[in-house]
């Protein structure tokens, strides 16, 4: 599992060879598979290349999977055409993203230009933008669950609200109770691993620290793998 790549294409290549030699050494390699919790964009430079860097590895390769992230939900809303979450989208990240994809924005005035929308939207490639549409919300694998954000505490899993799997935070965070599985998840930015009894947070910050961490699960084993060294907290 991987945490918010946010524009730093440099850092997922990296994690990505350190996941490959990790996997090597593991009996089963070929059954790996690899899981990215969301938010691949905005903040960092290049958004544009670590999409479609994953947008090629799944036409090529099997084992990888994208769920969605609060910002990919905004970057597709704003394709499709939605004015206030475009002007959203500007203010966490947005310009960065389309900076990458050669279309450079300039006064927050402009926002509010409909012909400004429409060039956003014809800047950005229609079949990364299908491709992101058929990212998942959860995942879930034994006595873990997957999702980008966190989730409602004690509402059941299988009746979480979109809104709260991509956009959740302290209420989740400060939440001890047990959810009826682990949840691993981004989007809150912690020094180093924040692995608590019912949770684990594997965003530490990549765009800002150049840190990007994965984690690895098998049976009732877990190991961390990051471009820094990381320490579970």
């Amino acid at each position: 599992m991987i945490g918010d790549v946010h524009g730093r294409y440099d850092l997922l290549r990296q994690l990505m060879r350190q996941i490959e030699q990790h996997s090597r050494s593991r009996k089963d390699a070929e059954k790996l598979h690899v899981l990215l919790l969301g938010d691949i964009v905005d903040r960092g430079p290049e958004s544009a290349q670590a999409l479609h860097y994953l947008h090629d590895w799944t036409k090529q390769a099997r084992g990888q999977h994208m769920l969605l992230g609060n910002h990919e939900d905004m970057m597709l809303r704003t394709w499709r055409g939605d004015a206030r979450t475009f002007r959203a989208w500007m203010r966490v990240g947005g310009r960065e993203t389309l900076a990458s994809f050669g279309l450079h924005i300039g006064r927050d005035d402009d926002l509010y230009d409909p012909r400004i929308l429409r060039a956003v939207r014809d800047s950005l490639p229609h079949d990364l933008m299908t491709f992101i549409g058929t990212w998942a919300l959860t995942a879930r694998s034994g006595d873990y669950f997957f999702c980008h954000a966190g989730v409602k505490p004690r509402v059941p899993l299988d009746r979480q609200s979109k809104q709260d799997l991509i956009w959740i935070r302290d209420e989740f965070l400060a939440d001890e109770s047990d959810h009826g599985a682990v949840i691993v998840h981004g989007h809150s930015i912690s020094p180093s691993i924040d692995r608590q009894h019912n949770r684990i947070g594997i965003d530490t910050g990549a765009y800002h620290t150049g840190i990007l961490t994965a984690a690895y699960f098998e049976d009732d084993q877990t190991d961390f793998i990051a471009t820094e060294q990381v320490s579970a907290s």
